[in-house]
């Protein structure tokens, strides 16, 4: 017995179940699970015995064991028992190849019925059965029994646990934040706890630990991290969950090349002892700046596993002089008003019929195209286009050409303001990838996108918002860019040079999602509170919202940086999951509910009572 194996034996088992082999043959093993599987025989009763570690066969002969094959007749799927017999060898021919304990048998000699169980509502012992989502919630604590949830659970657990050795390998200190704390932006709605002992008051759940951990570094801890529980109350999705787990990390002293370096060594040494499997498609990870990024593949968190870069054709849309010659009107105008004209290059799709192609054209205009435009490439290089007319075949081929479609390609064509065309091919670009099996599914193609813009124009605010975070550093030669036109800090517009600076924020991201995100931080007063202003913050509410961190930064902050990685999707993506309810033990339904639980649920009234609250309705609702 291994050293795992005797620490896991109790009073009521001696093995597990997916302990025992060929060499424990001879021995008296007590077991105890439940039934996966039951074959009755008439004398002979074939039990498969369950627990979260494996399956062994048990045997009960009621020529050897009468008593015991009494009482295991009346066993049925899912009771939980007790065993005790001796470990056989299996009769040649019988062993099962797919079992790690399939070289033997336990020959029962002893058999309890610890408890009875009622009849599932779906099968546990059937992993491909079709389960409807709703029913596998109500009864997730059955759900998880079934191998696939246990397989997922396992490698979260051995995730977190890889996640732990290496930052500790690293000298980061685990801190754990608290869960109560005051309201702070970060981009989505708080939960908010009200305070019996303050009426009147509230606490908000954490939406990220960001101010916490920006203290630590204030308070010399140099290097922390948290597996931390966050909440957020936003519509939910298949890649967000109302409460969910972030790696936290915070470090001392660095700047992005620092953090970037870190994050990736640990991202590869995490991956590999999870995953082993799995191949990482590149390393070093690819970098990209945000604006290559959103040129080359129209989204901020692309899925590398596959090509279909967009392909800017402007320059054969014009003559000599640079004024636009296409010939087809749409794409003219386009590069006349200063907007663009892109393309990617789709394998395989020159024969689509008209409703496919009817079809990527309604998903385009969907998305916020005008409109679809398309070169189909004949297998023998001719093209095919309902635009051929204006183009005529030289062009055409020349922008077949240039988007790199081969013969049986079809190229897509977005003529649209730079914003529209990137992201709509790029919306298409991911789509199609996923449908038309473009992508390996075995491959991780990780990758860096850095140099985020500093901020985005609030339209209907009149004011700039920090397109990550409001902690987050401005790139230092972009310093002198936070600034407004009026030279005034709380009269901004749309013009300000504050719009082409550029922040030390960087994304990772895994097979087309967005893994992490983080910066360095602004870790002077005098310029957060000039990034604050920027972004429409009064002196009194800079006070009232963040006065904890400005004072700390007058006590000697270190300039420091981290980032955060989602827990659950970095755990969907390494178990082959595009929905991190399947790797979550109790998920929230899509409209924020438990069903195992009825949560969430009205609330005592003497609860009520004790908050001096009353429920009266929301405006337009009825109570």
């Amino acid at each position: 017995m291994t050293d795992a194996s005797a620490s896991l034996a109790t009073s009521y088992r001696t093995h597990t179940c997916g302990a025992l082999r060929a060499t424990d043959v001879g021995g008296d093993v007590r077991l105890a699970g439940w039934v996966h599987r039951r074959r009755d025989h008439g004398q002979l009763i074939f039990l498969d015995l369950r627990d979260r570690h494996g399956i062994t066969q048990v045997v009960i002969d009621a020529a050897d064991a009468p008593d015991a094959h009494a009482v295991a007749s009346a066993a049925r799927s899912e009771y939980v028992v007790m065993v005790g017999g001796t470990v056989a060898a299996r009769l040649p021919g019988t062993e099962n190849a797919k079992l790690p304990t399939g070289a033997i048998e336990v020959q029962a000699t002893a058999f309890t019925i610890l408890n009875e169980a009622k009849t599932p509502p779906f099968y546990i012992n059937d992993p491909d059965a079709p389960v409807d989502e709703s029913l596998r919630l109500k009864f997730r604590y059955l759900d998880i029994r079934r191998d696939p949830m246990q397989q997922r659970l396992l490698l979260r657990s051995r995730l977190v646990q890889s996640i732990r050795e290496v930052h500790h390998a690293n000298g980061f200190v685990e801190v754990e934040t608290p869960n109560l704390i005051k309201s702070t932006p970060e981009g989505a709605r708080d939960f908010i706890v009200p305070s019996r002992l303050q009426p009147g008051s509230v606490y908000a759940l954490p939406q990220s630990p960001q101010q916490l951990k920006q203290l630590l570094m204030v308070a010399g801890v140099d290097r922390y991290f948290q597996i931390a529980r966050c909440f957020r109350d936003e519509d939910l999705r298949g890649d967000r969950q109302p409460e969910f787990t972030q790696l936290d990390l915070e470090m001392s002293f660095v700047d992005e090349a620092a953090v970037m370096d870190f994050v990736e060594a640990m991202t590869i040494e995490v991956t590999k002892a999870v995953v082993p499997d799995r191949p990482i498609q590149a390393v070093p990870f690819p970098r990209f700046t945000y604006d290559e990024a959103i040129e080359r593949y129209g989204s901020d968190k692309p899925d590398l596993r596959f090509g279909l870069e967009l392909v800017d054709l402007a320059p054969d849309l014009r003559n000599a002089d640079g004024a636009p010659s296409s010939g087809f009107r749409v794409f003219d105008e386009a590069i006349a008003a200063g907007n663009r004209v892109k393309a990617i290059a789709v394998p395989g799709l020159a024969d689509a019929p008209r409703s496919r192609i009817d079809e990527l054209t309604e998903t385009a205009r969907r998305f916020g195209a005008k409109g679809l435009a398309y070169l189909a490439v004949e297998p023998e290089g001719t093209i095919k286009s309902p635009i051929l007319k204006f183009l005529g075949e030289d062009l055409a081929e020349r922008l077949a050409a240039r988007a790199g479609a081969n013969p049986g390609d079809l190229v897509l064509i977005v003529a649209d303001t730079t914003d529209v065309a990137n992201d709509v091919l790029g919306r298409l670009r991911a789509d199609l990838g996923v449908r038309l099996g473009l992508a390996d599914p075995n491959v991780l193609a990780y990758c860096w996108v850095h140099r985020f813009p500093m901020y985005k124009w609030d339209e209907e605010g009149a004011r700039w918002d920090a397109t990550h975070n409001p902690f987050s550093g401005v790139v230092p030669e972009d310093e002198v860019l936070l600034t407004t036109v009026s030279g005034d800090p709380t009269r901004p517009s749309r013009d300000d040079p504050a719009g082409r600076a550029r922040a030390m924020q960087y994304d990772i991201a895994l097979n087309g999602w967005e893994l992490g995100g983080g910066s360095v931080r602004i870790w002077r007063r005098d310029l957060l509170e000039q990034s604050f202003a920027l972004q429409g913050y009064s002196e009194g509410r800079m006070r009232n919202m963040f006065g904890a961190i400005l004072d700390a930064f007058e006590y000697g902050a270190p300039p420091h940086g981290g980032i955060a990685l989602g827990i659950d999707r970095w755990a969907a993506l390494l178990a082959y999951q595009t929905n991190i309810r399947e790797v979550m033990a109790f998920p929230k339904t899509q409209s924020g509910n438990d069903p195992m639980l009825d949560a969430p649920s009205e609330p005592d009234p003497t609860q009520y009572a004790e908050l001096g609250l009353k429920f009266v309705g929301l405006p337009g609702k009825p109570s």
